[in-house]
């Protein structure tokens, strides 16, 4: 059975967290709040801009390890 070092050299491990990332984004999103550090709580009907930075800040960092995985499939040799 694969041990986690495995799993730290394989792209999939950017897969994993993209996927993350994007689905917490997604909670967030839907739930209307989104936990800030140092700030707690912040919630889209009280303060509209620090949600939408702070939920976009999610998706964007889960895109990019979904395209840091697309990057490191493509460019394996066959």
């Amino acid at each position: 059975m694969p041990g986690f070092g495995s799993l730290e050299k394989s792209p999939y491990i950017s897969l994993i967290l993209g996927v993350i990332f994007i689905s917490v984004a997604v909670v967030y999103t839907c739930t209307g709040k989104v936990w800030v550090r140092f700030n707690g709580w912040v919630y889209r009907a009280k303060e509209p801009r620090a949600f939408w930075r702070e939920v976009t800040g999610y998706y964007f960092v889960g895109v990019c390890f979904v395209v840091v995985f697309l990057f490191l499939v493509g460019a394996r040799p066959n």
